[in-house]
């Protein structure tokens, strides 16, 4: 059983070769992009930061305790 498995072994080596440049260039990239996530999320939960914090909108406030337009 052990030498099936070492011939395996060997046989996937071999085969494979050819992609562990590829391989390897996109276990890189997601490297990358799972920290630049990781780091914006942080950065979204930092103390600083409101819940919820987005851009701010200006307006205006309705008083909704008035009368309605159509009183």
């Amino acid at each position: 059983m052990s030498e099936l498995a070492l011939i395996l072994l060997v046989v996937v080596v071999i085969l494979g070769i050819k992609k562990l440049p590829e391989l390897t260039r996109s276990a890189g990239k997601a490297a990358r992009i799972f920290k630049s996530e990781a780091r914006a999320l942080k950065e979204q939960d930092a103390p600083g930061a409101p819940a919820g914090a987005g851009p701010a909108v200006s307006g205006t406030v309705v008083d909704r305790d008035g009368p309605s337009p159509r009183d």
